[in-house]
Parts: structure tokens; C-alpha cells; sequence
């Protein structure tokens, strides 16, 4: 009956820490080392897709971005272009805070965003309102951007409601030169 007790809570701490999400200090060694305020600044091109969960690409974007930092203040203006043919723009309003730390605004989010940079990585978390179907609904986004180089970004965002997972953003940021 202990050997019994000892595998099940065995095999649950297994599961239980391969099944954690990784946390931003994972990320603290890694380098190239990201500076936000050095990376979105100047234009910067971006490509992207929208999949759903079963990983079926349900759009294609892209993005030109334009940024600028005023010291901790930085604006970050996106203008999308959708493989539909739609067209959006979100102007994010960026504040670095301590620690790597930072939080933003933008029209479209609901409250603030908040997240913070270690190493070569940022997690960004926010509320989107969405609008789908001639109506708005509220999606949460898990983002995680990872510096590849001086110029290139990956970023891989997962979209939930009620925390099931709706599908998946993955976009590669260029910086112009």
C-alpha cells in the first residue's frame, strides 16, 4: 500500500512540474540581452498568422510598426493588414517601471497591460476587446517575445476566454535597418 501511495504521488509531481508554464526568470541568462526601448524604436516590419485550436491558420497579417521613447515613455503605432482585406491600427502607450517591469494602453485593450523583460525574453499579458461577428468579446493574451538577433523577434501569444485556449498568434518582428 506505501509503494502504491509513494508511485501515485510520485507520477502527480511529475506531472504536476511538467505540465508548469515557464516564468520569465527562466529567461535571465539568455542572451542577446532585450531592451525594449532599443528594439521598438524606428520601424520595424512584422508577418504573423492566426491559428485556431486545432492549429488550422485562419489568418494572415501583417504589420508595420512605428516607435518612439521619450525616456521611460514609450508609443508603439501598429497599422495591420489582414489576408481579408481588413485593416486596423492600435497605438500602444508604454511605461517602463523598475525591475524590467512595464505596463501599456492602447484603445482596444481592457485596463492595462502589464509585463516585464528578462534576458533575452518579455511576457506581455493584456485583455483584448475583440470584435468577432458584429459583436465585441473580451479575449486574454498571453504573449512571449524572445530577441533572435539585433533585428529579428519571434512572438508566440496564446488567446483564451474563461481560460480555454481559442487558438494561437505566432509573428516574427524585423526591425528596418
Amino acid at each position: 500500500m506505501k509503494r502504491r501511495w509513494f508511485l501515485t504521488a510520485s507520477a502527480a509531481a511529475v506531472l504536476t512540474t511538467g505540465c508548469a508554464a515557464p516564468q520569465i526568470a527562466d529567461y535571465a541568462g539568455e542572451k542577446p540581452v532585450l531592451d525594449l526601448r532599443t528594439y521598438f524604436n524606428g520601424t520595424l516590419d512584422a508577418y504573423g498568422v492566426f491559428t485556431d485550436r486545432s492549429g488550422k491558420v485562419v489568418k494572415r497579417f501583417t504589420v508595420v510598426m512605428r516607435c518612439s521613447w521619450q525616456g521611460d515613455e514609450g508609443v508603439l503605432d501598429e497599422d495591420f493588414s489582414y489576408s481579408d482585406g481588413t485593416r486596423q491600427k492600435r497605438v500602444w502607450r508604454l511605461t517602463r517601471g523598475a525591475d524590467g517591469h512595464y505596463t501599456g494602453r492602447a484603445d482596444d485593450v481592457v485596463g492595462s497591460a502589464s509585463g516585464q523583460v528578462r534576458g533575452n525574453a518579455f511576457y506581455w499579458a493584456y485583455t483584448l476587446a475583440l470584435p468577432v461577428d458584429g459583436r465585441t468579446i473580451d479575449v486574454r493574451f498571453d504573449d512571449w517575445m524572445y530577441l533572435m538577433d539585433a533585428r529579428v523577434m519571434l512572438n508566440k501569444a496564446t488567446m483564451s476566454k474563461f481560460g480555454i485556449r481559442l487558438g494561437e498568434v505566432t509573428l516574427t518582428f524585423i526591425k528596418r535597418s
